[in-house]
């Protein structure tokens, strides 16, 4: 294994949080988060989203809508120069039991797989508890972001299991800190 990458969740980290999101016109990137993926992408990071999309399984929206919104999300930070090397994501329920939904780590094991990832290296952001809970499952350095849910979630530190290794007030703060200590 021999990249590194970093993990990203979508809804309140990439991009706004919009309660099932499932249009294109929804989608409005957070400030200065293009410039964190260009940053990624020029110091060697995999930059892969992980997202849960149970609005599938609720019949929300289709799997052909969720790919078109990605598609359209890929293209808007590609315009910025921002590259995200692939995105996995549920879209089952929660009560299914899946191994796809965070906090369980298979997408990030099939990640691991497709782009030789060194965990050991990596990092999981997100705006959530869940999302550092995929990513000690996974092995990775964990940030959470004070965008999305992340100002309430971290209202619930102290109850938490698992702690991050940084609080960042959004996702270029995480990748700056990311890249200090690479």
């Amino acid at each position: 294994m021999t990249n590194k990458a970093v993990f990203l969740d979508r809804d309140g980290t990439v991009n706004e949080e919009v309660n099932y999101l499932s249009s294109i016109e929804q989608i409005k990137i957070l400030p200065k988060a293009s410039k964190a993926i260009k940053l990624l992408n020029e110091n060697g990071f995999k930059v892969i989203i992980i997202t849960n999309q149970s609005g599938v399984a609720r019949g929300y929206f289709s799997i052909q809508t969720l790919k078109g919104v990605h598609d359209h999300l890929q293209n808007l930070l590609f315009r910025e120069g921002a590259k995200i090397d692939a995105i996995y994501f549920c879209p089952h329920h929660p009560d299914d039991g899946c191994s796809c939904r965070k906090p369980k780590t298979e997408s990030i094991k099939k990640a691991q797989d497709e782009f030789k990832i060194d965990l050991s290296k990596s990092y999981m952001i997100g705006d959530k508890y869940i999302d550092l809970e995929t990513g000690h499952n996974a092995g990775l350095k964990t940030v959470l972001v004070l965008t999305g849910y992340g100002a309430d979630a971290i209202q619930e530190k102290e109850n938490w299991r698992v702690q991050p290794d940084h609080i960042a007030q959004n996702l270029f703060d995480a990748v700056i800190w990311i890249l200090e200590g690479k």
